[in-house]
């Protein structure tokens, strides 16, 4: 409805398709709201001439049309963030095409059931290994291809940032795949650089030394170099420039040395404070140039030969790619005309995703593809080294996001619901309190030419009731009655407002209020941290049942005992919506109403960062990982991480599981002696016990 977040995309002609309900508004003007009224109340079928009048029909509902795949694709915007690996089958379910365009695929929701069998609960974090190789050959294609388009002399050499995601099975296959293209790793820490060096067997990539160093980080980096490994170590506070010196001469290794600048060229979005004189990490140009002196003094200039800049993650807006790439040529080829040995470029990271498919430059999109931005990289840097007459250096990236987030799936199952009652009321009596005839009284007049006036009115006779009731005179079955009523005139009015063009600003958050609130197996804090910490947009969708109308909406609330922990903003054509469209969930029998039949979401495009940034909020631990690889046959499950049992995470805590076993049997004899617990009921509270502690953390469907 309204805007709802910093940012605005470029805003789209809105398809027809998006209508909803497929229900156009009339475009005949409207009659009083008396009228409306007094038509409703006195009505009578059999004096309807309107029908047979040629010279003023009445307006005819346009019908709803039906609900196909081609509706939830467009709904939920997949095509424009899922291509080419996320898809919708002709059964309503999310297919997975893990090697993209090069064909084969899986269907999610059969996917799901099969790992549940394996006594795999949820949530899952379903990891697709063909997709990161898939990412890291399309990242190194759209570079060969700049490179030849450009006649560029030089070569590309990628890093992966260890920080995205440093987990051991998804490290060994990004080595794995970066093989042919002497991938490298990009430490940004003293364990990060343990992991790249242990880790790291390509000959010729590149290991990337940044962050902050002490003595030891320096000394390992260049020790590396008797291993074969090409270690660049990254300078990136003016002290660290004295340490290299001290650490080549006691080694009697020359290190290879970078400097990371801080560009004047400004960011943009959440990360836009990367680049500026007040940046966290990096040298200013006068501290480049003392670093310059520095090594110069100490007869190693030869070994600075790389310049590392970085303005940020999720770059939306490709000019602000360019502008950063054209001051750092410039600083490049300055510093190879005061006599540094330079050979790399290393751009650093940016390259954003697009989560929302809009593709723009707000900051949850990027208005560039990858192919783009290699163009910009290659053909500015080509500029200025041929201005100069020099080399064309090594180009590096350290494209993480771009690489790391298709990857991985997290898939979790609805526990249940809580909705607002708003079904039509009973009409209201004479006797009844003066306030519910009102409420009533504005429910039934409620038309497409008075809403917003209704709106208000509502509102009002509600807060008279609350207050009536605090002086005594509204018993409490007649505030149930006041707060029914008001609810179903909020539900009627939002009929409306749906259909409107504009939505006025005092009704913008009506579908929020209204909306049913999805409980969902998951820890928002553990496995989607960045839509807490920052707002992070990731698409959100239901794996199954999407050849049905999605006729609920609703915000989700994980497990978790905070306020915090709920997602309610989504991805969306024009902005950020506040509701999800979901399906009403199924119950599995009348026996048992409050069974439900499985219904299963998705969050997509959340394999950088999220796993890693996870917390222990009320100690929810790990989930359960799955890498499943496509073969000829279908699927392969390379390996499964058992996620966190409620014994590791305790003892994450210090509690040791035997301790508290045994204060719980000795709580347990004292209350037999006591009788106040039965021998039966001590067994089972302890076998209860222990098995708990040997469980998932999460719930169990």
């Amino acid at each position: 409805m309204g805007k709802q977040s910093t940012g605005v995309k470029a805003q789209p002609e809105q398809p027809d398709s998006l209508q909803t309900n497929g229900v156009q508004a009339s475009s005949q003007a409207p009659a009083s709201s008396q009228a409306k009224a007094a038509q409703a109340q006195h009505h009578d079928p059999s004096l309807d001439l309107s029908s047979s009048s040629p010279a003023a029909p009445s307006p005819e509902k346009v019908p709803a049309k039906a609900w196909t795949i081609e509706s939830s694709e467009e709904l939920y915007r997949i095509n424009g963030w899922g291509e080419p690996y996320f898809s919708i089958n002709a059964a309503g379910h999310i297919t997975v095409s893990p090697k993209g365009d090069r064909g084969g695929s899986l269907d999610l929701f059969e996917l799901v059931n099969a790992l549940k069998q394996r006594n795999l609960g949820l949530p899952l974090l379903i990891r697709f290994s063909d997709i990161l190789q898939d990412r890291i050959e399309r990242l190194n294609a759209c570079f060969a291809k700049a490179i030849a388009r450009y006649n560029y002399p030089g070569v590309y050499r990628g890093v992966f940032p260890t920080k995205c995601n440093q987990q051991r099975h998804l490290i060994e296959d990004l080595v794995r795949f970066g093989k042919p293209h002497q991938f490298g790793l990009e430490a940004g820490s003293k364990p990060e650089l343990m992991i790249a060096l242990a880790m790291l067997d390509t000959p010729g990539a590149l290991v990337i030394c940044n962050g902050y160093k002490d003595r030891e980080y320096i000394e390992t980096a260049t020790l590396a170099q008797r291993l074969g490994h090409t270690p660049i170590i990254v300078l990136e506070q003016i002290e660290e420039v004295e340490l290299a010196i001290e650490a080549s001469r006691n080694l009697g290794i020359q290190p290879i040395l970078g400097v990371r600048a801080k560009l004047s060229a400004k960011g943009i979005g959440r990360w836009g404070t990367s680049a500026g004189d007040r940046a966290k990490f990096g040298l200013t140009v006068p501290e480049i140039i003392k670093a310059v002196e520095q090594l110069k003094a100490a007869g190693m200039l030869d070994a600075l030969q790389l310049l590392h800049f970085h303005i940020g993650s999720q770059i939306s807006a490709i000019s602000v790619v360019k502008d950063a790439i054209r001051e750092a040529s410039q600083i490049y080829v300055e510093l190879a005309k005061l006599g540094a040995n330079m050979k790399y470029l290393d751009v650093g990271g940016g390259l954003a995703v697009d989560y929302d498919g809009s593709k723009t430059n707000f900051h949850a999109s990027k208005n560039y593809n990858m192919q783009n931005y290699a163009n910009d990289v290659v053909a500015e840097i080509k500029e200025a080294c041929e201005e100069r007459n020099l080399i064309a250096p090594t180009l590096i990236s350290e494209s993480g996001r771009a690489i790391a987030s298709h990857q991985s799936v997290l898939v979790f199952d609805v526990l249940g619901t809580s909705e607002v009652v708003s079904d039509p009321p009973e009409p209201a009596e004479e006797k009844e309190h003066l306030i519910i005839r009102n409420l009533y009284e504005t429910y039934h007049a409620i038309a497409a030419e008075n809403y917003q006036e209704a709106y208000h009115d509502a509102a009002q006779f509600k807060e008279e009731a609350v207050s009536l009731f605090g002086f005594g005179y509204l018993s409490l079955t007649e505030r149930a009655r006041a707060e029914r009523l008001y609810w179903a005139c909020c539900a009627k009015i939002l009929e409306i407002v749906r259909q409107q063009d504009y939505v006025p600003d005092d009704l913008e958050d009506l579908e929020k209020i209204m909306a049913s609130i999805y409980y969902v197996n998951l820890s928002v804090f553990q496995s989607a941290p960045d839509t807490w910490a920052i707002d992070q947009l990731f698409p959100i969708m239901p794996v199954h049942r999407l050849d049905e109308e999605p006729t609920r909406r609703a915000t989700l609330a994980d497990l978790t005992c905070d306020s915090d922990g709920k997602i309610d903003q989504f991805i969306d054509l024009w902005d950020v919506k506040s509701v999800l469209e979901l399906h009403p969930l199924k119950r599995k029998s009348e026996v048992t109403p409050s069974a439900y039949e499985p219904y299963y979401l998705a969050m997509f495009l959340n394999g950088a960062y999220q796993e890693i940034m996870g917390n222990l909020h009320n100690l929810f631990g790990d989930t359960n990982a799955i890498h499943i690889k496509l073969t000829p046959k279908g699927y392969q499950i390379e390996h499964v991480v058992k996620g966190d049992t409620m014994k590791e995470v305790l003892g994450y805590v210090q509690y040791d599981s035997e301790d508290l076993i045994e204060n719980i049997r000795r709580r347990s004899e004292q209350a037999l002696q006591e009788n106040r617990i039965t021998l039966q009921e001590a067994q089972l509270l302890l076998q209860n016990y222990e098995r708990s502690l040997s469980g998932y953390t999460y719930l169990s469907s």
